[in-house]
């Protein structure tokens, strides 16, 4: 296979914390710091959290602002993407950012249960949120925990809710939501390829799975997320020292099966989203 492959680098997250792996980046130095660094491994998407001094969840406009400006500044042309997820606020704070207009905003058109809860995502929220991102000229990461996500997504592209090329996320290994099976990993994709054939793919595999995730992704001619938010670790016995270290990984996995680790230029183009002046 010669198609790039766009590695997204997940840097922060809601939940692990310095005590779990020091490499976390907290503050917003820190995610620009780690993000340089994993940019120049070959990541062409960052997919950010915000966090506050105590290192719990934000959803605050102004920590993404600064964010924002940090990528900018140090990783020129990469695609940021902010996240909406509902560990980080409720209702409407969750699309708050949005406004700042990053190049891509993740988007969960569905609910499902998370280790310890629900996590919700009503159709009323999910459609202002969608409209947000169209207000805005941000396109949307679908992140589809369950098939039914996949088919959401499919028909909001179909009525305009979702405009323009689709991308899909199937995220794998919450513990209580979609387990890590290569049967529905594979359903996955012939549904994607069935339902909007023009649709870019890839996923995320949560804790212990990134590694089987990136590679299912990579072998199968999709494209791949990996760092510290979903996987605090190289192996059973030692901490990832980096977001950069778990990019460097999934590079290599790359060069394995003969794929290209997509620029930041070919990310763009291959998702439609306009270049930028590096």
């Amino acid at each position: 296979m010669s198609k790039p492959c766009i590695i997204c680098v997940a840097i922060t997250g809601s939940l692990p914390k310095k005590e779990n792996n020091p490499a976390v980046p907290i503050t917003v130095t820190e995610q620009v710091e780690s993000t340089q660094a994993a940019f120049e491994a070959g990541a062409s998407i960052v997919h950010a959290h915000v966090r506050n001094d105590d290192e719990t969840p934000s959803s605050d406009p102004e920590k993404f602002a600064r964010l924002k400006e940090g990528l900018e500044k140090h990783c020129p042309g990469m695609i940021i993407q902010f996240s909406t997820g509902g560990r980080s606020g409720a209702g409407k704070e969750r699309g708050g950012m949005i406004g700042l207009q990053p190049d891509m905003a993740s988007l969960s058109v569905g609910s499902n249960n998370f280790p310890t809860r629900v996590y919700e995502n009503p159709p009323d929220l999910v459609d202002w949120l969608a409209s947000e991102m169209r207000t805005h000229h941000v396109k949307p990461e679908i992140e589809a925990f369950d098939l039914s996500h996949i088919h959401q997504a499919a028909a909001m592209n179909r009525d305009g809710r979702i405009p323009g090329k689709l991308y899909v996320q199937f995220v794998m290994g919450v513990k209580n939501a979609m387990p890590v099976d290569r049967d529905v990993f594979d359903y996955y994709i012939k549904t994607v390829e069935r339902l909007v054939p023009d649709a870019e793919w890839c996923a995320a595999g949560i804790g212990q799975h990134q590694f089987t995730l990136n590679e299912w992704c990579i072998s199968s001619g999709g494209h791949t997320r990996t760092g510290l938010e979903d996987n605090i670790r190289l192996d059973r016995d030692t901490l990832a020292p980096s977001n950069a270290a778990l990019v460097k990984r999934a590079a290599d996995l790359c060069e394995k099966y003969e794929r290209p680790v997509a620029t930041w230029q070919q990310a763009r183009e291959i998702l439609g989203l306009p270049l930028k002046a590096a």
